[in-house]
């Protein structure tokens, strides 16, 4: 799955730490989600979406 995730934060001028913090999840995490190499689950979508106050369907792509 596909996604603007690197994009947006970087319009927000946030490290992948700062939004791992905020999502509550490891750095790590972020890096393989914005690289597509691991897809979140749902909970995790929806977190990720409320901190950019953007829907789901904005930031992550099907392919």
């Amino acid at each position: 799955m596909k996604n603007h995730l690197k994009s947006l934060r970087a319009e927000r001028a946030w490290t992948q730490a700062q939004l791992a913090d905020l999502l509550d999840v490891s750095r790590q995490t972020v890096n393989a989600i914005e690289k597509g190499k691991y897809d979140p689950s749902l909970p995790l979508a929806f977190r990720i979406a409320r901190v950019f106050g953007l829907p789901i369907e904005q930031i992550f792509i099907e392919e």
